[in-house]
């Protein structure tokens, strides 16, 4: 009876583990995937005193590794979609949801747990350029 019931507990353990979220807690950048990205993110222009924005991201419906989501910034909303791979994000920005506004270039702060993102946000009109940080927000 011990070796049938140590069997069934391998099995269950098996099933288990083959059912449980793989994706590490604490990600390392090449490790980051879009589902790292969900949720509320706060971002602060380097050495700005003005206020930064808040980035709301979700999993994009249809491109299964990406996100979509919404910037907020100075009272107007633009929308987001984009992605991360081998710890390098890259999100476009689009005011009027039809044509790329600004992009959003990154590189997940290897010590910060996929937590900090520092990078440069370009406008695609004026071409100017400004030095970022994202913070997750508390809670997540």
């Amino acid at each position: 009876m011990g070796g049938l019931c140590g069997l069934v507990l391998l099995l269950a353990a098996s099933a288990q583990a083959q059912t449980t979220d793989s994706t590490p807690a604490c990600p390392a950048p090449h490790e980051m995937r879009a589902l790292h990205l969900y949720g509320t993110w706060q971002a602060q222009w380097q050495g700005e005193d003005a206020p930064g924005a808040t980035l709301q991201l979700e999993r994009h419906p249809e491109l299964g590794d990406s996100v979509r989501g919404r910037v907020e910034r100075d009272g107007t909303t633009a929308l987001l979609a984009g992605d991360v791979d081998d710890g390098d994000l890259t999100l476009e920005e689009s005011r009027d949801g039809k044509r790329i506004s600004a992009t959003w270039i990154g590189r997940v702060d290897a010590d910060s747990c996929g937590k900090l993102i520092r990078g440069t946000w370009t406008d695609a009109d004026t071409e100017a350029r400004r030095e970022f940080v994202l913070r997750r927000a508390a809670g997540w």
